[in-house]
């Protein structure tokens, strides 16, 4: 998801917030999309404008998250625990459950600073993402 274009990623969720209100059956990557924009309340009036939703500006300056990339990284969390990538990030989210009894929701908000500071780093130094740094970051949160 992080290789395609901004508009891409919007219209992504876009589609399936149409999909979504139309009751139309969605595929597998869709509900995994689907099911992180149900947990986002707080982002329907934006996907129920699509043209505004596209063209928005989020900037750190004006304060606002960018509703994208908010979901962006829930998408990110749940392929790595469906798919134990990077190898340990399973039981990593497994231990903060047990040691912080923090509902899921929290879990992957916190999960997604770790990612967020990974990939930031990654951009700025022009690298591959630190899973070391990235697993490291996780383990903290126990």
């Amino acid at each position: 998801m992080f290789s395609q274009s901004r508009d891409e990623v919007r219209s992504h969720f876009l589609d399936v917030w149409q999909k979504m209100a139309a009751k139309v059956p969605l595929q597998p990557m869709e509900l995994i999309l689907a099911d992180v924009i149900s947990r986002h309340t707080e982002y329907h009036a934006l996907l129920d404008q699509p043209e505004q939703a596209l063209a928005a500006e989020f900037t750190p300056e004006s304060g606002q998250t960018n509703p994208f990339l908010h979901m962006s990284l829930h998408v990110a969390i749940c392929e790595q625990l469906q798919t134990d990538r990077p190898p340990g990030v399973v039981k990593a989210y497994n231990t903060i459950v047990e040691k912080r009894r923090f509902d899921a929701h929290v879990i992957e908000h916190k999960m997604m600073d770790c990612l967020a500071a990974s990939l930031w780093q990654s951009q700025r130094d022009s690298t591959p993402p630190d899973e070391v740094a990235y697993m490291a970051c996780l383990m903290q949160l126990a």
